[in-house]
Order: C-alpha cells, then sequence, then structure tokens
C-alpha cells in the first residue's frame, strides 16, 4: 500500500489524478480551439495512464469537466496565500490577476462542457465567487497593512474589475492588452 496524501488518495493516484486534470485542459483547450474533438482514451494516453485509471477517478466526461474547473479554481484561490507570502503585497496582488486570467481562459475553454453540467442540475460554480473574493480580500488585507494598497475599496469590486478585464481581453492574443489594462487596475488601488 503506497503512502497517503491530504486528499487520502494514496502518492500514486493523487498523481495520476493531476496528470489526468493536466491532461484535460491540454484535450479541452485544443478542442475549443477547433482541434479534434476530445476522447476520454486520448486524455488518459496523453496522461500516461490506462483508461481504467481514468474511469476510478472520474466516471464520465461530466465528472472530469466539473473536476477540471474546480481544481483550477482551487489552484488559483490557494495562489493568494502563496504569493502573499513571496511577493510585497501589491505585486502580489497583480501577480494573482495573471492567474485569474489564465483562470478565465481555461474556463472558456470548458464553456459548453460547463453549460452542459449545468443543463443536467449541476453547479460547479457554487460559491465560486465568494472564493475568489476571499483570495483578493487576503491580498487586499496585507497591503493595506503595509501600506501599498488603499483600505477603501472593496474586494468584490476588484475582482469585478479583473473580471471585466478579462472578459474584454482575456484570450491569448490579448494578454498583452490585459496585463497593461491590470496594471492600470492595480495603479488605481495604491494609496495617492
Amino acid at each position: 500500500m503506497g503512502t497517503s496524501t491530504r486528499s487520502g488518495l494514496r502518492a500514486d493516484a493523487a498523481r495520476n489524478r493531476e496528470l489526468l486534470l493536466a491532461a484535460a485542459v491540454r484535450a479541452f483547450t485544443a478542442e475549443s480551439r477547433g482541434g479534434p474533438a476530445t476522447t476520454l482514451d486520448g486524455i488518459a494516453k496523453d496522461a500516461g495512464v490506462g483508461i481504467g485509471t481514468l474511469y476510478r477517478h472520474f466516471p464520465n466526461r461530466d465528472s472530469l469537466v466539473e473536476a477540471v474547473y474546480r481544481n483550477e479554481l482551487d489552484r488559483l484561490c490557494a495562489a493568494a496565500e502563496q504569493l502573499r507570502t513571496e511577493l510585497p503585497a501589491d505585486r502580489a496582488l497583480r501577480a494573482w490577476m495573471d492567474r485569474f486570467v489564465d483562470y478565465v481562459i481555461t474556463k472558456k475553454h470548458l464553456a459548453d462542457s460547463l453549460h452542459a453540467l449545468v443543463a443536467c442540475g449541476h453547479n460547479p460554480f457554487a460559491q465560486s465567487r465568494e472564493r475568489m473574493v476571499e483570495a483578493v480580500r487576503l491580498l487586499q488585507k496585507a497591503g493595506i497593512a503595509d501600506g501599498t494598497l488603499r483600505a477603501d475599496v472593496d474586494a468584490a469590486d476588484v475582482l469585478v474589475g479583473t473580471s471585466g478585464i478579462c472578459m474584454a481581453v482575456a484570450d491569448p492574443q490579448g494578454r498583452e492588452q490585459a496585463g497593461r489594462l491590470l496594471d492600470l487596475l492595480v495603479d488605481g488601488l495604491r494609496p495617492r
């Protein structure tokens, strides 16, 4: 028996799950860009595991899509704490915004599959917004404490502003412009 991880999975099972999620992101991204339709067998092969391993983790395509979305959300939210410890708060917030852009791009690639999940009665978006607002709030509190960010701006407003920029220009061709607009947003969050 292998060593268990925090999620309760054996280390090799957790590794396989992560490999499958990464392969699924690649596959769904290629599919949404006009590439060939994604098959679960193709995802398993790309991950370097057998189809049985995929089905042990994700019994169907919908469960895989939902897991990809939730994994990307978890990574985005966890990044706030990591960045807060590595960078000054204003720079940590700006770096988190870059990760938010990546998250939005991935979510756009999953849009059709996520809409199908919602139509079937699943809600992968439950509590997503609240979790992202908390991530922004964590970074804002650090910025307020170190004097790099204003105290009079609501974290939800920062998230909406970041989302708006993403909706306007969050695709690989618009990344440079998105970066400039995010810089402007963060500049507006600094004390005068």
